[in-house]
């Protein structure tokens, strides 16, 4: 019998998961299930998907739906359907995702009741994804006792940044209560940082950008694979434009909305989360490839405002690097939308990056020309796979070198 890790993805409606095998000696991981539990509480479904891709069908799927009503109901219906597919391994640990870590956390950790205590006082740091995160933790102790829970942070990975990069132009007594630049899409970049050698060679040490683009985006300048500065801050609303968040905005417009035009916290949270970035520019959707394939104005204006924003940040980046080596792409829009690369990199060619139109067609994942005196990649992100490698070293009680 083979050990194998479990990661959880927990949102508000929603359960990704993956299951990975450990080989040769519990050192290698093996991917074998990647799934989801969606539309919880509203239209459940339950969706398998193995190795090479392929959809493996639930028995019983309109049985097993129907009794999924809370996200306890959705971890009921996994664990039986982990029970009945995984007889020839042993599930020695549960990865989590969670989003927050604060100052506090810098590596992953086993979660006990004082780790979990220190995640509930990080909800108002993260209100939109912390409850459900915490709320999936809280239920597998309740329904697996006895199972190993390991918290695998999005913002630990920026713990490495220079002070001044963490801080914002507040009093001091401020940064004492904890606002300051944390950083997320931590377990992207780490993952990216892991394999950056196997594409770059010697210098995956350089001076390297990587930008995670996709519903969610934001940008991370590296040197010696370790975060120097990001483009999300206290918040994942900063920065770039996302799909349906506002990116970087003036704090003045937050504080017009609410004298001038009597818009309340509530009614202003769900504006800049819900009903901003490439959806409220364009009027039509917050999804780039939708975007990309309708051709009115409105949809052409929301993807320049993209393409200006992702130019202006990576010269930002650039700067804080003192120059640049690589620019990496990755995640949904980064991996799937050459259009989207295409123009990112034309706008860094000042830089000194020359792209290859054929290579970025085809996905490179070397996607500038030979001569470029920057290179340019696409190289595919792995969340699910750092944060059960964490889980593995956790539990092998390995020390952490992050």
């Amino acid at each position: 019998m083979s050990d194998a890790i479990l990661v959880i993805n927990a949102g508000s409606s929603s359960i990704k998961f993956a299951v990975f095998s450990l080989l040769e000696n519990s050192v290698s991981l093996c991917m074998i299930y990647r799934g989801e539990i969606a539309g919880i509480g509203h239209r459940p479904c339950f969706t398998v998907h193995d190795r090479p891709g392929e959809v493996v069908g639930v028995a019983k799927q309109s049985l097993v739906t129907k009794r999924i009503r809370s996200h306890a109901d959705a971890f009921f219906v996994l664990f039986d359907w982990i029970n009945h597919n995984l007889s020839k391994f042993l599930l020695i640990a549960v990865g989590h995702r969670v989003v927050h870590g604060g100052e506090k956390y810098s590596i992953p950790v086993v979660v006990n009741e004082e780790v979990l205590c220190n995640l509930k006082k990080f909800i108002p740091l993260a209100p939109l994804h912390q409850p459900y995160e915490i709320a999936a933790i809280e239920t597998l102790i309740q329904q697996q006792p006895e199972m190993l829970q390991v918290a695998c942070f999005d913002t630990a990975f920026h713990r490495t940044q220079p002070v001044v990069a963490q801080q914002f132009a507040l009093p001091k007594k401020f940064r004492q209560q904890g606002i300051l630049k944390y950083g997320f899409h931590g377990l992207s970049y780490e993952y990216i940082a892991s394999v950056l050698p196997e594409y770059l060679g010697d210098a995956a040490d350089g001076r390297v950008i990587v930008a995670h683009l996709g519903h969610g985006a934001s940008m991370c300048a590296m040197k010696a694979r370790r975060s120097v500065a990001t483009t999300m801050t206290f918040s994942p609303l900063d920065g770039l434009p996302m799909g349906t968040r506002c990116g970087a905005l003036d704090p003045a417009v937050v504080l017009y909305l609410m004298k001038e035009k009597g818009m309340d916290i509530n009614a202003i949270t769900d504006l800049l989360n819900n009903k901003s970035g490439l959806l409220g520019v364009s009027g039509i959707s917050g999804d780039m490839q939708e975007l990309l394939g309708n051709d009115s104005p409105q949809a052409a204006e929301a993807v320049d405002l993209f393409v200006y924003c992702a130019g202006r940040e990576l010269g930002s980046l650039a700067a804080a690097l003192g120059g640049l080596d690589a620019l990496v792409f990755t995640a949904g829009i980064g991996e799937h939308s050459a259009v989207i690369r295409e123009r990112i990199c034309r706008e860094a060619f000042w830089l000194g990056l020359n792209i290859d139109e054929v290579a970025n067609a085809a996905d490179g994942p070397r996607i500038s020309t030979m001569d470029s005196s920057v290179s340019a990649w696409m190289i595919p992100t792995n969340e699910e796979y750092i944060i059960a490698e964490h889980a593995v070293r956790v539990v092998s009680g390995s020390p952490y070198c992050g």
